[in-house]
């Protein structure tokens, strides 16, 4: 009988245990995680944690210098410069992913950027955004997001409302100044 009691007790402490150990769930886990919760490079080497964007919507895009799709650039800025006010931020990913349209470094892109194009926006270091180097942020984006799906080209956008959580996702052909890009843009602008 005292074995029996012994063994009904430990059954019971496992159970419990067990359950506690299962109902947690890690602050890194997907389920938790979100854009808020990457830290990333800039152009210029320093950390910017994306945490420091809560309460903005964002438009996070892959670009590249010499793309096709480059000349996006000028309607970023447009698009940026009609929002920011309103608690917007593109934040812009140069990678050379794709047929090596990203070939210079960082200060080289910045250079591109900022007297080719005016930029205003944040531009962050050269990154990968597909393949077994992906960075971070990215492998979230294609996996994780609720928008998964590996990015096929340079100048792919993901819009994100001010809570971090990815709302839409746009191809690289859909133009920044596009309505369907604006009007889910205005959806999630914060509220004044």
């Amino acid at each position: 009988m005292k074995i029996f009691i012994l063994i009904m007790i430990l059954i019971v402490c496992v159970g419990i245990f067990s359950a506690k150990i299962f109902a947690q769930t890690p602050a890194n886990t997907s389920e938790s995680q979100n854009v808020h919760s990457f830290t990333m490079k800039n152009i210029d080497g320093e950390d910017v944690h994306l945490a420091d964007y809560k309460g903005k919507a964002l438009l996070i895009v892959n670009t590249a210098s010499k793309c096709g799709f480059t000349p996006q650039y000028a309607g970023l800025e447009t698009l940026y410069e009609k929002y920011k006010g309103r608690g917007f931020e593109i934040l812009a990913f140069p990678a050379n992913n794709f047929m090596r349209q990203e070939p210079g470094t960082d200060q080289e892109i910045k250079e591109f950027c900022m007297l080719k194009y005016k930029i205003t926006f944040p531009v962050f270091a050269k990154t990968s955004v597909k393949g077994a180097g992906i960075n971070p942020l990215y492998e979230y984006l294609t996996t994780q997001s609720g928008f998964n799906g590996p990015i096929k080209w340079n100048f792919n956008k993901f819009l994100v409302s001010p809570d971090g959580n990815v709302t839409s996702r746009f191809d690289s052909k859909v133009d920044p100044l596009a309505l369907e890009l604006v009007s889910k843009l205005e959806e999630v602008l914060p509220q004044k």
